[in-house]
């Protein structure tokens, strides 16, 4: 099974103030596109996406980024199968059957450890895709920890590489969640401002600064060249600043 190697290789961090996704494998160049018309809960890419719908079900609700990171897995997988549109709609529907119901999840990954019982590696990144999708609404719930359990321990992987992953996960929200803090108390301190501050205290202090530092302004003063370049770069930290905190108090 030479897909789900290549699949799995592919996990990347990506932060676009989102968190983790996957990585597009359209750079990957297959000189034979596998042909697959059997049961596809018999093979590792049918596998790896009813779990990926019983961890999705774990918090009773589908995030964004989850949605995404379905769409990216299934046109990834999809995409090494010369019939792929037929494939990816019948990953779909293995996605919708088996979020209904926990019942049968011990016995899926019994099935994938067999398929995968030779390649331990592999089998750790199975895992840290499926942690990946628990962690991607930047929670992770006791139901996600318990199911990502029971499924690290029908897939034999060591309790050490476990909490590991479970770490590192957590390491990068809790980095990501201070870098988010730390760069609202910058914006505030750029617009002169103090988070109790209401929107129209905000927009005054807003509109005062735009008016100290826009660059028409500064030059119908007579200014150099180098202080409108300098009015120019502060006007556009103003303007970002006041975006992050109007995102931030949802004006």
């Amino acid at each position: 099974m030479k897909l789900l190697i290549l699949i799995f290789i592919g996990i990347v961090l990506f932060l676009i103030a989102k968190s983790y996704k996957t990585e597009k494998f359209a750079n990957i160049k297959l000189d034979i596109k596998e042909k697959f018309e059997g049961d596809l809960m018999q093979h590792e890419a049918g596998l790896l996406v009813a779990l990926m719908a019983k961890v999705a079900k774990a918090d009773g609700q589908v995030c964004e980024l989850e949605a995404q990171l379905l769409k990216h897995t299934l046109d990834d997988i999809s995409r090494h199968f010369e019939n792929q549109d037929e494939i990816r709609e019948k990953l779909k529907k293995i996605y919708d059957d088996e979020k209904k119901s926990f019942d049968n999840t011990i016995q899926i990954c019994k099935n994938l450890y067999t398929l995968t019982r030779h390649n331990y590696q592999k089998r750790v990144k199975i895992m840290e895709y499926l942690l990946n999708l628990a962690f991607i609404d930047k929670e992770f719930s006791n139901t996600e920890l318990m199911i990502t359990e029971d499924i690290a321990n029908t897939l034999e992987i060591k309790r050490a590489d476990f909490e590991r992953l479970i770490n590192a996960f957590e390491m990068f929200y809790k980095q990501q969640k201070e870098n988010a803090a730390l760069s609202l108390e910058k914006a505030y301190e750029i617009l002169e401002a103090s988070k109790d501050d209401d929107v129209n205290i905000l927009k005054k202090k807003y509109r005062n600064l735009v008016k100290k530092h826009h660059p028409d302004i500064i030059a119908g003063q007579g200014a150099s060249q180098n202080i409108i370049d300098e009015a120019t770069a502060k006007l556009q930290e103003i303007n970002e600043a006041y975006e992050l905190i109007k995102k931030h108090k949802g004006i």
